[in-house]
């Protein structure tokens, strides 16, 4: 069973018998009140889009989902497209399925796809993914002392503050969760 802080985007819940993806959550307390997570859902049957709020102590059921490893290959307008490293298939999925997730994806990145029965419903990203600084403002000798950050823009379009002294060709890291810089990667 899963707690309202398992609730994170691509979990695969039960809800009546049908099963859901958590596609955005929203962790939330009014002054003394319980603890509560708001969840946009979508069903991973009809693909109907529902709100819905769980409070604190609520269980939520486990969705019956398997992952499988693929390959994110490119996306366009409307669709995302992955090979299964099984079988060698691409399959699309849509753009709306991995919006929030697409700012970490670079060509040729493995990732685990979200399985309901034989269909790919959505993906899990790594808690962490390496990308290069494409452009930033120049870094200065001695900045880092200053414990300042700057805007930078990564390769896949992300757009992370990072300290000071990251100079543009350089690879971060940065948490998929929260979208924040983590620190410089080693080559």
């Amino acid at each position: 069973m899963y707690t309202i802080t398992d609730l994170k985007p691509g979990t695969a819940i039960t809800i009546d018998g049908e099963p859901y993806l958590v596609v955005t959550s929203q962790f939330g307390r009014k002054s003394q009140s319980k603890a509560n997570m708001q969840c946009k859902l979508k069903n991973l049957k009809t693909g109907a889009f529902i709100a819905k709020n769980f409070q604190g102590s609520e269980k939520i059921e486990p969705a019956d989902v398997g992952f499988r490893r693929v390959q994110y290959l490119y996306s366009d307008d409307d669709t995302s497209t992955f090979m299964d490293l099984g079988s060698y298939d691409q399959f699309p999925l849509p753009t709306e399925v991995v919006e929030e997730q697409k700012e970490f994806l670079k060509e040729g990145q493995e990732v685990d796809a979200l399985m309901y029965g034989e269909k790919p419903i959505g993906i899990k990203l790594p808690s962490t993914v390496t990308l290069k600084v494409t452009e930033t403002m120049p870094g200065v000798r001695g900045d880092t002392a200053t414990g300042g950050n700057k805007q930078a823009t990564l390769e896949t379009g992300l757009q992370v503050n990072v300290p000071l002294f990251i100079n543009e060709g350089e690879m971060v890291k940065v948490n998929t969760e929260t979208g924040a810089y983590m620190e410089r990667a080693s080559d």
